[in-house]
Parts: C-alpha cells; sequence; structure tokens
C-alpha cells in the first residue's frame, strides 16, 4: 500500500509522511512545532486545519465503538481530499467516503455492528471510488504495532493459507531464522559450549523437531510467516471518555481497542474527549490510562463527541444512538434522502450538530 503525499513529504512503504515532522524514540513530533501542556489544547476545526490533503490518517475506535466523530465531521467540513484512512472501520470511514475525501482505506472490516456493512463504505467500493486495502484483524494489528516500534514490518502466521494473500499481492513472506519455537534454553536444549541450542522439540536431540533422531527439521531453519508493513501514519485521531490538558487520555469502557497503538504508530496524535479535566485529575486504575502525553500533539474537548457511535460514562456503558444509526443507515440507501440528512445534520458546526439530533429526537417522540 502506498499513501500519496503532499509534495512537501516523502511517503514509505505504508504511505506515512517521513519527511515533515521529525518524530522522537517514544513517536512524539519533534520538527514540526513544540507544543506545551497548556498549548495542546485545541478546537475540532484546528485540528482539521492542521491536517493535509494527501496524508494516511488513523482513526482509533472499532466498528460503531468510541469513534473520534466530532473531528470525522470537522474534516467533512474541510477542503482535505485524497486521504488514505487507517481504521478498524466505521462510519467515519462511511462519512468521510460519502463526501469524496477518500482515495484509500486500510481496513480488517467496516461496519456499523447492528448493520454488518457500512453502507457508504459499500456504495464506494461497489462503484470503484475509493480502493481498499483489506487486512486480517491479526495483521492489522501487527502493522500498528510495527509502525509504533519504527520497524518496517513485524512477522505473524495471520493470513497464511487465506485469500489476504491473494488480494493483497504486494505482501511479501519472510523464514524464520529460528526454529519452530524459536531458540530454547531449557536444559535438553544447551548446546556443548552451554549456550542455546535449538531442541525446540524437547527430546534432548538437539535438532528441534521432537522426533528423537536427531536430524534436522525439514522446514531448516524455521517457518515461513507473513512480514506484514508498518501501517505508519501521518496522524491519528482518537476519542477518550477523559483527558487532560497535557494529552494523557483515560478511557471508561471495558476494551481499549487499538487506540493506544494508533497514538504511538503516528507522527502527531489529536485526542478529543468527553471531558477535559486538569492535570492529575485523571483518578482510576493505571491500566486505564491508556495514551500518554508523550504521543499527543493536541486535545480537543468535545461532549458527545463520539456520537453516534457507543462509549462509556462513569455510570457504565453508554449505548449507540441506535435510532439515529438506523435513520443514517436508512438516508444513506437512497440520493435524496441522503442529501436531506447532510443538510440537516452535516452543514452546521458541532453545536449545531447536536441542536439538530435534539431536535429529531424530540420529533419522534411526538
Amino acid at each position: 500500500m502506498t499513501g500519496k503525499a503532499s509534495g512537501k513529504a516523502s511517503v514509505g512503504v505504508t504511505g506515512g509522511v517521513t519527511g515533515k515532522a521529525s518524530v522522537g524514540v517514544t513517536g512524539g513530533v519533534t520538527g514540526k512545532a513544540s507544543v506545551g501542556a497548556s498549548g495542546k489544547v485545541m478546537t475540532a476545526e484546528e485540528v482539521a486545519a492542521s491536517l493535509e490533503s494527501g496524508m494516511t490518517v488513523g482513526i482509533g475506535g472499532w466498528g460503531s465503538r468510541r469513534k473520534p466523530m466530532a473531528l470525522v465531521r470537522a474534516i467533512l467540513r474541510s477542503p482535505l481530499e485524497d486521504l488514505t484512512i487507517v481504521s478498524c472501520g466505521g462510519p467515519d470511514v462511511g462519512l468521510l467516503c460519502a463526501a469524496g475525501k477518500v482515495r484509500r482505506v486500510v481496513a480488517p472490516f467496516v461496519t456499523l455492528d447492528s448493520v454488518p456493512l457500512e453502507p457508504h463504505f459499500r456504495a464506494a467500493r461497489q462503484n470503484g471510488t475509493v480502493e481498499l486495502t483489506e487486512y486480517d484483524e491479526g495483521m492489522f494489528m501487527f502493522g500498528l504495532l510495527a509502525a509504533a516500534h519504527r520497524l518496517p514490518f513485524l512477522p505473524t502466521r495471520a493470513g497464511l493459507g487465506s485469500d489476504v494473500m491473494r488480494i493483497n499481492p504486494e505482501l511479501r513472506t519472510v523464514r524464520s531464522p529460528y526454529g519452530p519455537a524459536g531458540v530454547w534454553y531449557g536444559a535438553a536444549g544447551r548446546g556443548p559450549e552451554g549456550g542455546p541450542g535449538r531442541d525446540a522439540g524437547g527430546d534432548g536431540d538437539g535438532d528441534g523437531d521432537g522426533d528423537g533422531d536427531g536430524a534436522e527439521d525439514a522446514r531448516g531453519e524455521g517457518e515461513e510467516l507473513v512480514a506484514v508493513p508498518a501501517l505508519t501514519l501521518d496522524a491519528a485521531l482518537v476519542h477518550l471518555e477523559r483527558a487532560d490538558a497535557r494529552g494523557n487520555g483515560r478511557y471508561l469502557g471495558p476494551d481499549p481497542y487499538l487506540d493506544d497503538l494508533f497514538a504511538k504508530a503516528a507522527a502527531r496524535t489529536y485526542l478529543s474527549c468527553e471531558r477535559l479535566v486538569d492535570p492529575g485529575g485523571l483518578d482510576g486504575p493505571p491500566q486505564t490510562l491508556l495514551v500518554s502525553r508523550m504521543h499527543v500533539t493536541g486535545v480537543v474537548e468535545a461532549p458527545g463527541g463520539a456520537h453516534f457511535t457507543a462509549h462509556s460514562t462513569e455510570g457504565g456503558e453508554h449505548g449507540r444512538d441506535e435510532a439515529f444509526q438506523r435513520h443514517y443507515a436508512d438516508s444513506a440507501a437512497d440520493p435524496e434522502a441522503w442529501a436531506v440528512f447532510a443538510d440537516r445534520f452535516l452543514s452546521g458546526d458541532e453545536t449545531a450538530y447536536r441542536d439538530a439530533v435534539r431536535r429529531w429526537h424530540e420529533e419522534r417522540v411526538r
């Protein structure tokens, strides 16, 4: 997959901009701007204005769950186009496809959960207006993990023997330099010098195949694995329930999804949150502190910023707005109905969006 970028930047194998901003060991942007603690607080419009057409943008969340929809809607209102979107896709991908903002989608799926296939994404694929790189979920995670560690690829068994390799002919395989279980440090596997041996089979003959005959495994050095390329991102957009002004983010729900990997895989990360607190105000178990300030360029306080996707609150899970999601999906099926939907809900800013949704719900119960 090669992502198209602006003329000011060079593009790596996965499409990430590598020339504009320098990235430190931890993944924070060190070249474009130096942002102090108080200077990280931004608006959604400022986030959209900081992006450029042709970028590779990762979007956190999972399907129709905890998506940074306020930031996505800000991109809809911007002149951005020709984007490569990397996402466990949901309505974020659908809305951007409907608005003509997307050149390529990199995803393991694009779904609304209760609606199996996102309707705008389906239409874009059927009409041939958007390219697709489709990975297995495990491969997708390894691609983000490779980018997070600044590696060109990571090996995995995921994808072997499947159509993933057929529909992605650019994927390559590598052969492990070790036996099937790696380097064995058990007593039976020690070499004559007392160093690591190769008896992964555990039968004491040192050949690693477990049959006791001392002959080399037929697979030679090791098994063949898929080399998943790094999904390097120019920018990542994630939404969490709580964040502080320094850019630390906490999630309240049962699942972190892949949001921490998105943040680490990106040259810059923008974090929207339901509520912004003072530094030191992110109470809770340390494992819920999902995103570190060292990876975050900007923070946006966006109450209801995940709507209509699901997110959590202090009191528990806040389910997605299923009625509105159904209205969205039904409208997407008809061009005239979609034009009415877009004019009512997507033609103004975020405040106008929330007001329009509130009025729509009031009309439904009359």
